[in-house]
């Protein structure tokens, strides 16, 4: 079977993690501080908080934005659920924005008329939560610009899109945003085993999320309330988490770091392969917006006119051939979990549309040419039935 991702792991890499385990450190010694300030510099962000998944690093970053009940944040129904229930998490209300039919990230024309409506029925959302699908930035100066005139913040979801970039900046500047979310899962553009980090340019969020990962303890002097504490001393101030990321995922992933702009050149020579290779198929193929750089975490094609039992004849037959293609993803709104919501069918039907529709094939960078002819002829195969 030809997953649809993979880890690539070096001797290198599994030095840097031995390395580790050889010394005095394990959780929170020095290698979590240095992959935070590598992550940062490479991005052009001021601060990185690393903690044990992007998902951590979503709760988080809503909660230091003041995220609680009463409030609304919208995400993209073409997501993991993570990137709506971090706001759920906080006791908030959640609602979507539908998904532009060509990039399928989040449609402006759509969030810039749920704006208006929400503007007159003085309903606007605290946080907006863009989703770089599949590693394709969205629009974010226009997202940008839509925060400042509606008063939003704004956390990028980048969780597929480490070693993308928007305009000549790479995603994780947080130019246009409050917090970037990044991933370091085993199938995202770097690993750290499980992981994620928030970054940020504002030193007052980048404390909350640090406080806030740790159980809302904090042992700087200059933040706690009693006078002349003793050397032992610490104090919780808020209500936080055990999300720390520890020092052996951390030195995986500064050693993984050394290789980012590898990987994503060899995702793009893979994905412009795609593109040739298909260029003739009855599908729609992925769009990168020119002034964009996709890391291309996912390679996702369409079946145009689909109806559901073809959708699934083509996918499962795809699974037959040794080829492990994935559906990303399911819209978030029509989960169980969200019905009693008030979600429905037909509330945002580009996403559905999308996910009907939608087939992720293998990309990761070790794959051979051969492994990807292997995929093409089976989706031939699979297109011919």
């Amino acid at each position: 079977m030809i997953p649809y991702g993979r880890q690539s792991i070096s001797e290198e890499d599994i030095e840097a993690v031995v390395a580790v385990l050889k010394s005095d450190f394990l959780t929170q010694g020095p290698m979590v501080p240095r992959f935070e300030q590598a992550v940062a510099g490479m991005v052009g962000a001021q601060h990185g908080v690393a903690v044990n998944s992007a998902t951590s690093a979503l709760h988080i970053a809503c909660l230091a934005l003041g995220v609680g009940p009463g409030d609304l944040v919208w995400t993209t129904p073409n997501t993991f659920v993570a990137s709506a229930n971090c706001a759920r998490y906080c006791g908030a209300s959640v609602d979507f924005v539908d998904i532009d039919a060509h990039s399928w990230n989040m449609s402006i024309p759509a969030l810039q008329a749920k704006l208006v409506q929400a503007e007159a029925k003085g309903n606007l959302p605290k946080v907006l939560i863009p989703v770089h699908f599949s590693g394709q930035p969205c629009d974010m100066a226009a997202i940008g610009a839509l925060a400042r005139q509606y008063g939003f913040k704004v956390i990028e979801d980048a969780s597929h899109a480490i070693g993308a970039t928007y305009r000549d900046t790479k995603i994780g500047d947080c130019r246009h945003s409050d917090v970037v979310v990044f991933s370091f899962h085993p199938v995202k553009i770097i690993t750290t085993g499980e992981g994620g980090m928030a970054m940020t340019n504002d030193g007052e969020l980048a404390w909350r999320m640090a406080a806030l990962r740790s159980h809302g303890i904090t042992r700087e002097p200059s933040r706690l309330q009693a006078e002349n504490p003793a050397p032992w001393y610490y104090e919780q101030q808020m209500l936080g988490y055990n999300y720390r990321m520890i020092d052996i995922e951390a030195a995986l992933g500064l050693s993984q770091l050394e290789r980012l702009d590898a990987f994503v050149a060899r995702r793009n020579d893979l994905a412009q392969r795609y593109d040739r290779l298909l260029a003739n198929f009855a599908l729609i193929l992925p769009t990168v917006d020119q002034e964009c750089r996709s890391s291309f975490h996912l390679y996702v094609v369409r079946l145009p006119r689909c109806d559901p039992a073809r959708h699934r004849q083509v996918f499962e037959a795809l699974r037959a051939g040794g080829i492990g293609v994935n559906l990303h993803y399911m819209p978030v709104h029509l989960q169980p979990d969200f019905r009693p919501l008030g979600f429905a069918p037909g509330m945002f039907s580009e996403a559905e549309a999308y996910g009907e529709s939608a087939i992720t094939l293998p990309l990761y960078p070790a794959m051979t040419e051969d492994d990807q002819d292997r995929v093409v002829d089976a989706l031939d195969h699979a297109l011919r039935l």
